[in-house]
């Protein structure tokens, strides 16, 4: 693994001491705030303490009006209403969020869940004609349909009225396809002042109007908390409205009576407290998994589960698809990496595998380019075509890199950092050539080289759990507002490193003035090699911090993401 370019963040001491004074706070947590874009009083206050106020007004989203008028039609005329959320996290959240509504306020409504595989992403005519048969004359999607012109217009020729929410660009030169309604803040022409919302987020705001055309709107909050895990889980910018969406619906879990909710905390061993790293990290991957491994409804069905033994079982079948996905995906990592002597030499790396599970490859391909920071693409092999995901490393333009050989593709999308294709097996020679040959042109050298960002130097005196508790302040952590790196140095390595799972490192470190601390890093077999990790040795240390709780007492940890000799 390649060692990382350290970028220290330079902050304006006195800047940080004025804040810290004006808002009641360390000054550390100033300087962070000030680095956030949160520089003034008014701004920091609003930062550090996130509530409904701060979330806007849903008729500021374009077509909200409509939907609710139509939704209120069929609510009036008894109309059943299906729910078409897309198989990811975002989708399911945003589908149980809106039939929790629905249900609420007498609305009938059924839901589908695409399967990842036979049906693919987005809306599909023969499940739509197959819900009118069925009885359903309004469709809602949820996460997808921005860009599903063909099934679109198949519903409005046949009088099967759709409401479009999503939260994806349109179509820079079709628009919009046709709808009664379409909700999305980053659809042209919308004045919505936020366009980050998840696709559950845009769900919420649907469902607020709604409330609030119906004389209920103090219940809002209360749908804040499927709200947060869909936002934090799709990986979206935790700034502006959604940081509050999340704080205000992390704040609500211990409230939660939703059984589904409580048998997944527990199966994935959390605690009523939870925050941002929990719903990342334990809640998130299981309700992923689902969709990844062709069980995307049963997320459904877990959230609306009304019998306890019932969501113990759906929570169960989550966490077994979760551990055959982090077993394939494992697999196919170590299948791709076994050619990495031959990978190194690549600057793109393009890989694929017979019958990889498509579901996985994605997450294999974000592992690889981790692993060998290369802009890399995991295809899986099937009847000879190969449907692949690709993924980036730094600032490296990945659609750009495609486009570049557009005519070897049988379809291809995406954005700079992630994309996927399809593409006949017998052109993935060239495909691998021509991408290393573009990358030779516009790969900078300095991009294959990982930086690492580090928010501050703390002096090993000051870093305390009582600084934890002050820096707590700045959760909800995630994409856009990252949990803080810090650097300490002149720390010595005590004892021998403890091997965890055969791949994870345990290190007990003291300062010069006696201080210890415990350090965990994960990976650190792999990551550590050529490191020098012998007791006595001196070490300067990036990590992030966090309380580590055992058996009633909690200490301070800290979770290394890098390390170097001390100079």
């Amino acid at each position: 693994m390649p060692e990382k370019r350290w970028i220290i963040q330079k902050h304006d001491r006195a800047a940080a001491n004025e804040l810290a004074a004006k808002v009641g706070v360390h000054p550390l947590t100033a300087a962070l705030l000030i680095a956030r874009g949160c520089d003034t009083v008014e701004k920091a206050t609003a930062f550090l303490n996130p509530d409904l106020e701060q979330l806007h007004d849903p008729s500021l989203l374009k077509g909200m009006k409509d939907a609710v008028r139509r939704i209120l039609q069929a609510a009036e005329k008894g109309e059943k209403i299906l729910v078409w959320g897309d198989y990811d996290v975002d989708g399911t959240t945003g589908t149980v969020l809106l039939r929790q509504v629905f249900r609420l306020l007498g609305i009938k409504s059924e839901f589908h869940i695409p399967n990842r595989f036979t049906e693919g992403y987005g809306v599909n005519i023969p499940a739509l004609e197959a819900a009118q048969q069925r009885g359903c004359s309004l469709v809602i999607t949820v996460d997808c349909g921005i860009r599903s012109f063909e099934p679109l217009e198949w519903a409005r020729d046949h009088g099967l009225d759709v409401i479009i929410t999503d939260h994806h660009l349109s179509d820079e030169e079709r628009g919009n396809p046709p709808a009664v309604a379409v909700v999305n803040p980053n659809q042209t022409g919308c004045p919505y002042p936020d366009k980050h919302l998840a696709g559950v987020g845009v769900a919420f705001k649907l469902a607020h109007a709604l409330l609030r055309e119906k004389g209920k709107e103090e219940i809002v909050p209360k749908f804040l908390t499927i709200a947060a895990i869909g936002t934090v889980a799709d990986i979206m910018n935790l700034s502006g409205e959604n940081r509050s969406i999340v704080a205000l619906g992390l704040r609500d879990i211990p409230k939660s009576s939703n059984l589904g909710l409580k048998a997944l905390m527990e199966i994935s061993d959390c605690t009523s407290a939870m925050t941002s790293t929990h719903i990342g990290f334990r809640i998130a991957p299981r309700i992923n998994a689902a969709g990844r491994m062709d069980v995307g409804r049963h997320v459904v069905e877990l959230f609306e589960a009304e019998d306890f033994a019932e969501a113990r079982r759906l929570a169960d079948i989550l966490n077994s698809r979760n551990r055959e996905r982090q077993a394939m995906q494992q697999q196919i990592t170590e299948l791709a990496l076994a050619e990495s002597a031959e990978l190194a030499s690549q600057k793109f790396v393009v890989v694929a595998g017979e019958g990889w599970h498509r579901g996985v490859i994605g997450l294999a391909a974000s592992r690889i380019a981790e692993r060998l920071n290369r802009p890399t693409i995991v295809l899986s092999m099937e009847n000879g075509f190969a449907h692949g995901s690709a993924r980036s490393i730094g600032k490296y333009h990945l659609l750009n890199a495609l486009e570049s050989c557009s005519d070897l593709f049988e379809q291809f999308g995406g954005h700079a950092a992630a994309a996927g294709m399809k593409i006949k097996c017998e052109h993935l020679d060239a495909l691998r050539e021509k991408l290393n040959a573009y990358a030779e042109t516009t790969l900078a050298e300095e991009l294959l080289t990982p930086e690492l960002y580090i928010d501050a130097p703390v002096s090993s005196q000051t870093m305390s759990l009582g600084l934890l508790n002050e820096l707590a302040r700045l959760e909800p952590f995630g994409a856009g507002n990252r949990k803080p790196v810090f650097v300490t140095n002149g720390l010595a390595v005590r004892f021998e490193p403890t091997v965890m799972k055969d791949k994870h490192l345990k290190l007990h470190l003291e300062d010069e003035a006696g201080k210890r601390f415990e350090a965990v890093w994960w990976d650190g077999v792999e990551r550590g090699r050529q490191r020098t990790l012998a007791p006595g040795s001196r070490i300067e240390v990036a990590y992030t911090a966090e309380a580590n709780s055992w058996q009633g007492n909690t200490r301070l940890q800290l979770v290394i993401e890098d390390l170097r000799e001390h100079n």
